[in-house]
């Protein structure tokens, strides 16, 4: 049942539905269907739905909310030079478990953290405030 679950909080590096990524489709509209690029300091590229991008991370918020303020709220496109690949992905996976088990009223199963990668997962959830 955990690997069920983990396998369903798994990022996929191309949504389950086309991301808008176009000027007319990417305003603050409440859509939760709107997506968001994550890049990595590799260049693997992760979407992520744009509403627990906001609301799991204070860093990304700013970016992406900040309308004219940076770029990425702008193009919907995240770039982290400083996260490699599997952190980021390591970091989407934990972002989409908060909001699957936010509201459970049952028991909540641990979120795994493989301990040789903790360090550099924590420098990376303490930069992005989540």
């Amino acid at each position: 049942q955990q690997q069920q679950q983990q396998q369903q909080a798994s990022p996929k590096k191309t949504p389950p539905q086309k991301p808008k990524m176009n000027d007319n489709e990417n305003e603050e509209d409440g859509n939760e269907n709107s997506y968001v690029k994550l890049i990595s300091a590799e260049g693997d590229e992760f979407y992520l739905q744009r509403q627990i991008a906001v609301s799991g991370s204070e860093t990304m918020r700013a970016m992406l909310e900040g309308a004219g303020r940076f770029r990425e709220s702008e193009e919907s496109v995240v770039r982290f030079p400083d996260i490699t690949s599997h952190i980021l992905e390591k970091v989407v996976q934990y972002l989409q478990y908060k909001v699957m088990h936010s509201n459970s009223n049952s028991r909540i199963p641990e979120f795994v953290i493989e301990p040789e990668i903790a360090l550099e997962l924590l420098v990376a959830a303490n930069y992005l405030s989540c």
